[in-house]
């Protein structure tokens, strides 16, 4: 799927640089970053949601630690 990216000149030189630092094309150095950020989300919000489980599983436990 072709995709138009429009950055600041700011941003361009920051895809330049990463793109520099990592020995590849602009392009795969988007995809990468795109890949990445993504990864992370998904991995934040997978640790979120279980140590929202391990709260409510030990909710009292951890209340009667905190006395």
């Amino acid at each position: 799927m072709a995709m138009t990216l429009r950055l600041t000149p700011e941003d361009e030189q920051a895809l330049t640089q990463l793109a520099e630092a990592e020995g590849v094309s602009k392009q795969e150095a988007t995809v990468r970053a795109i890949h990445e950020a993504a990864s992370r989300r998904l991995r934040r919000d997978k640790v979120s949601a279980l140590s929202a489980v391990a709260r409510d599983r030990y909710a009292d436990l951890l209340d009667r630690l905190g006395q």
